[in-house]
């Protein structure tokens, strides 16, 4: 499994024209299921995720995380972060999870998010989405 976690001022995605998610200050997390992930991996991620200390403090330091700064979530599944690209210039993904499992894991990582945070927002599971985002900083995080 692997999170992509970029600390954002604003993201939203969309689908066919149509804003299906939209936060803003928080995360935007591109979620990549791989064979074989399971529940109890998407725990200790998603436990990291929530952990991360990467929002400035009173004094510009680095020490918040995403619930001391009361920040949102936007959760966007992403099968193309299993890509293989070692062989020629077509990437192959027979890493990335079987779509019933990616589902079901991409759907249980948003209901122990949203136990968790105040807004959490998500994209379209499967669907041609277009994602828009302010990264923060640059920050960006990669979890596996």
């Amino acid at each position: 499994m692997k999170f992509v976690i970029q600390r954002v001022s604003h993201a939203s995605v969309t689908v066919d024209g149509t804003v299906i998610g939209n936060i803003e200050k928080g995360y935007l997390v591109l979620i990549g299921v791989g064979q074989g992930d399971t529940r109890a991996e998407a725990d200790r991620l998603v436990k990291k995720m929530l952990g991360l200390r990467i929002f400035p403090d009173e004094n510009g330091k680095i020490n918040l995380s995403l619930q001391d700064v009361g920040g949102e979530l936007l959760l966007v599944s992403q099968f193309t972060l299993y890509a293989d690209c070692s062989r020629g210039n077509r990437p192959g993904f027979t890493n990335a999870g079987e779509p019933e499992l990616a589902e079901e894991l991409y759907e249980y990582i948003i209901g122990i998010c949203k136990d968790r945070v105040s807004r959490v927002q998500q994209g379209s599971f499967g669907a041609d989405m277009k994602v828009e985002l302010v990264n923060d900083g640059p920050f960006t995080i990669i979890l596996e």
